[in-house]
């Protein structure tokens, strides 16, 4: 099998067309935000709202309204309340993060079980890429595109507000709306990801690609431009793979992403390694 056939015999179906677009959809409004998650060391509240959104879907569906309007209201909630726990009680951040979203994911599970939902968990917990129709790439799109055009506008006020909270707020910029600004943004990119990779694999797209660039680049412009970019090669690599496999697209995916990932560390190790030993070998000769 040649490699372009390789590439192009799953675009020949439709489903397969419907999930890579929605795939690079996904994997690029979250490898955005990765970059500020991993710079502001929020890996853990993003794995905390992804999993807190599950009771918001269940009642959304008991109630008859969009289940994105349940998800995107049960991650505020969680962000809200992890934020008033955490500045009202003595228990650490990350401790009090793990409580409000392990007790939030449970309560999903709880109703869950209890509702006689036609909806099925694994496709709520792990995504069904290849089951969505044309309507949900849009309804994707419409979300991820106002959140990129939001992370891109706002860039430099997001990275010194992530970098150095002391100094934006010196320098006059509303901390407080870019705190919860960000995790609302983070909240919708989980909303528009539910219906491709599920709330438990989407805590790898918004993490991974944001370590890969951490990795690679020492400034935050090629940070992002290497996540992005890292993300849509995971996207597309793991959809057509996952084809040929016979494999779920969108776990396929977070493996290709982990491999790269894995590359990624390698090389920055060899080149840290490269560069202490030409610095030793240059300095008896300054000497």
């Amino acid at each position: 099998m040649s490699l372009l056939h390789w590439f192009t015999e799953p675009l020949t179906h439709e489903f397969m067309q419907r999930g890579l677009v929605i795939a690079v959809l996904v994997g690029t409004v979250c490898a955005l935000l990765s970059c500020y998650l991993v710079l502001k060391g929020w890996s853990l509240m993003g794995d905390a709202i992804s999993h807190a959104v599950l009771p918001g879907i269940v009642l959304a569906y008991l109630w008859s309204i969009p289940l994105v309007l349940g998800a995107f209201a049960a991650g505020l909630i969680c962000t809200t309340g992890s934020a008033y726990l955490r500045e009202h009680c003595r228990v650490k951040e990350d401790a009090v993060m793990a409580v409000v979203f392990s007790g939030m994911f449970a309560l999903g599970l709880v109703l869950f079980v209890k509702l006689d939902s036609d909806q099925h968990l694994n496709h709520i917990l792990f995504g069904n890429m290849l089951g969505v129709r044309w309507s949900d790439v849009i309804e994707t799109a419409l979300i991820a595109a106002p959140i990129s055009a939001i992370v891109i506008a706002k860039r430099r006020d997001l990275l010194l507000f992530c970098f150095d909270p002391a100094h934006a707020r010196a320098m006059g910029l509303p901390v407080g709306l870019l705190h919860y600004g960000l995790l609302a943004l983070v909240a919708l990119a989980i909303v528009a990801s539910l219906k491709a990779v599920g709330v438990i694999l989407v805590i790898a797209m918004l993490i991974t690609p944001g370590a890969i660039g951490f990795l690679l680049a020492k400034q935050f412009g090629m940070l992002t431009l290497i996540a992005v970019a890292a993300a849509v090669f995971s996207c597309v690599i793991g959809t057509i793979a996952s084809f040929h496999l016979d494999a779920a697209t969108g776990p396929t995916i977070v493996m290709v992403q982990t491999m790269v990932f894995l590359a990624a560390l390698a090389f920055s190790q060899a080149r840290a390694s490269y560069r202490r030993r030409a610095k030793h070998s240059i300095e008896p000769s300054s000497a």
